[in-house]
């Protein structure tokens, strides 16, 4: 297996754009929707962890490696704040919403999901525009 930092930054992107397309795979076939809600909370919560983790992958890809210790989402707040403040924000979402209300607490609003998954591809089309220029 190839290792994150061994990727050029289109495939990184490419990489974290599959997950994103993975965790909405993972709900179109096994969520169950039925009236604005997905029914099997074990499917909301992978996709939500699928979709967070292709954010992360892409942001890792794009800050680096951190110094000491392993990452958290303070790390990856501070370095946004250092860039984009719009983009933490937009951070922050998708980490309450997939990663915590879907990836956690495994609620299945339909609208929760369908924002948490825009905003996670804002996030990995921020890390993709960046990284071209």
């Amino acid at each position: 297996m190839i290792k994150k930092q061994e990727l050029s930054a289109q495939e990184a992107v490419t990489e974290a754009k599959r997950y994103l397309n993975n965790a909405k795979e993972i709900l179109r076939e096994k969520g169950a929707k039925e009236d604005g809600f997905y029914q099997d909370s074990k499917y909301v919560k992978m996709a939500g962890h699928t979709a967070y983790s292709g954010v992360l992958f892409a942001l890792d890809h794009y800050f680096g490696k951190k110094t000491k210790g392993r990452k958290d989402v303070d790390w990856y707040k501070s370095n946004l704040a250092q860039q984009d403040k719009k983009m933490l924000h937009t951070f922050v979402s998708v980490y309450e919403q997939p990663h915590l209300v879907m990836a956690y607490d495994g609620v299945g609003d339909a609208e929760v999901v369908k924002l948490g998954f825009q905003r996670a591809e804002i996030i990995i089309d921020w890390v993709e525009l960046r990284s071209a220029a």
